[in-house]
């Protein structure tokens, strides 16, 4: 557990900020709506103090999280899909592995090459993530090349098959819908960091949905708000 105090000089209890946040990247419900929800209970909060907390607390989130995320196999299934940031697409790279568990993410600018590289780079060194057997992906050319690339720099071993096969993506496929339903109700993001800082949270609190942490059986919702408090340090 991180020994800091990420709710120093904050004017409102850890667990209701928390309960915000946690709304917020669960489901698909706007900063607004998760504002008048709390005001219901008798709290005055904005939804523009919703936002601030979001940007702030799901990357730390995130960080606090990955430490204690369960093994994934070594059958990768890639995709990326597309993520409105000021009325543009960006691109959402994402992996599950063959059981529907998340690999890694990562946003980004451009859809090629060297992007590519990027996100294979970040899932091969996650704390969860071991060394893939077979990577699956559609028919974008930049991921032949982003391999090739990888296992000349020996970042990646020769053995590992790359398969272009658009059905064997499904999985992955249906696993964007749980991302893409979440930032409908916002409409895109507003910049490049908000979109990025918001889409740890919402990826982070998918996995804990799927039962990814060690201690957090899929499903139980009880035991993942338990779980979010003990890791920020906030008493049951």
């Amino acid at each position: 557990m991180l020994k800091s105090n990420p709710f120093k000089w904050r004017h409102y209890e850890p667990e209701i900020i928390l309960l915000c946040v946690r709304w917020y990247l669960t489901y698909p419900l706007s900063y607004r709506q998760v504002a008048e929800m709390v005001n219901e209970r008798g709290l005055d909060v904005h939804h523009t103090t919703v936002f601030r907390w979001v940007q702030q607390y799901a990357p730390e989130l995130d960080k606090r999280c990955r430490p204690h995320l369960k093994l994934t196999n070594d059958s990768w299934r890639v995709d990326e899909t597309y993520i409105k940031v000021k009325g543009k697409d960006k691109y959402l790279y994402r992996a599950v592995d063959s059981d529907g568990n998340t690999l890694d993410f990562l946003l980004t600018a451009k859809r090629d090459a060297e992007a590519a590289k990027r996100f294979f780079r970040k899932t091969l060194n996650a704390v969860h993530t071991q060394e893939p057997r077979v990577i699956n992906v559609d028919k974008n050319a930049a991921y032949p090349k982003a391999i090739d690339e990888l296992k000349d720099k020996e970042e990646l071993f020769e053995q590992v098959e790359l398969r272009q096969n658009k059905y064997l993506n499904n999985i992955v496929e249906q696993d964007h819908r749980g991302i893409k339903r979440l930032v409908k109700p916002g409409m895109g993001f507003a910049s490049f960091n908000t979109a990025r800082r918001t889409i740890k949270g919402y990826e982070i609190m998918n996995m804990l949905r799927k039962g990814q942490i060690q201690a957090v059986a899929k499903g139980a919702v009880q035991k993942r708000v338990k779980f979010i408090n003990q890791i920020f340090g906030v008493a049951a």
